[in-house]
């Protein structure tokens, strides 16, 4: 089965950093374009940022550009974004999320990893 386990959240001051983690298994995940999604309270999902399967080619957010980083390690299974300068608006439920290329859309994640940045 299909299995997205996000890690790495946290309390945080603005200005900090933080480095999450998805670990994944169930699916050949060197083939997937994978993606970080969150929700901010009261607040609908919005896209971060995405990495193609191979890491190639990488996309973010205009919001979280220059400050956000994604990558991957295809031996590992492993996915991270990397989120310096933290803002309180970037306070959210993290997403790890697998893209089905077919439909346009994500088609799995995980539970998520709560990041508050407050002072």
């Amino acid at each position: 089965q299909v299995q997205l386990v996000e890690s790495g959240g946290g309390l945080v001051q603005p200005g900090d950093s933080l480095r999450l983690s998805c670990a994944a298994s169930g699916f050949t995940f060197s083939s997937v374009y994978m993606t970080w999604v969150r929700q901010a309270p009261g607040k609908g999902l919005e896209w971060v940022s995405s990495i193609y399967s191979d890491g190639s080619r990488i996309y973010f957010q205009d919001s979280v550009k220059d400050r956000f980083t994604i990558s991957r390690d295809n031996v590992k299974n492993t996915l991270w974004l990397q989120m310096n300068s933290l803002k309180s608006e970037d306070t959210a439920v993290y997403y790890c999320a697998k893209y089905h290329s077919g439909w346009g859309s994500v088609d799995y994640w995980g539970q998520g990893t709560q990041v508050t940045v407050s002072s």
